[in-house]
């Protein structure tokens, strides 16, 4: 396996493997919400450990992902009440939201500074591209609060490990029309060599 594939690995580990391990532990040991939460706070220190291990750094978006992870875990551990760990997908996407569309404002762009050395576009499609984003957070802010105030728990689980990437990735596709009309064949990454 070369380094850039074990690389590869390594960020889908970062950034997957606490919600896969929430629900896989949640469906397959009872549908216990605390030893849940204990594997999503462990998965979530393991995975920024490795990540940090590999890559010898750690991006900005998955270390805050995973320290909110294990700051809202431990805190549903220690106060035996799940509706914390339930909260964190609001908190979470309410404040990239608000990062981006304070980005907006502010004239600064924290999207560009994420990825500007992986997307060479020009700042018109960098503020597209914020504005959007920030809505699409605050939307799963609100969508998340409709779903575990609404839903069984086992429901929102699912929502909360699966539903939100899906959700999230489906996104992504919607923009990639964007992305297409400025990124130049250089910007495109190499095909895979044997």
């Amino acid at each position: 396996m070369s380094a850039e594939s074990r690389r590869k690995w390594v960020r889908w580990f970062v950034d997957y493997s606490a919600p896969i391990a929430f629900a896989v532990v949640y469906f397959g040991f009872g549908r216990d919400f605390m030893k849940a939460t204990v594997a999503i706070v462990v998965t979530s220190v393991v995975a920024l450990l490795v990540g940090g291990i590999v890559e010898r750094r750690l991006a900005p978006l998955p270390l805050f992902v995973g320290l909110m992870g294990a700051l809202f875990g431990g805190l549903t551990l220690v106060f035996h009440d799940p509706r914390i760990m339930k909260v964190k997908p609001t908190v979470l996407n309410f404040a990239l939201g608000a990062v981006l569309l304070g980005g907006l404002l502010m004239k600064k762009n924290p999207l560009k500074a994420v990825l500007g050395q992986t997307l060479v576009l020009p700042d018109e499609v960098w503020r597209k591209l914020m504005l959007r984003f920030g809505l699409f957070y605050w939307s799963l802010a609100v969508l998340n609060e409709a779903v575990w105030r609404t839903q069984t728990e086992a429901t929102w689980v699912a929502f909360r490990s699966f539903g939100l990437q899906l959700l999230t990735i489906a996104f992504v596709l919607t923009q990639l029309p964007l992305l297409m009309r400025y990124m130049k064949a250089e910007d495109l990454p190499p095909p895979p060599t044997e």
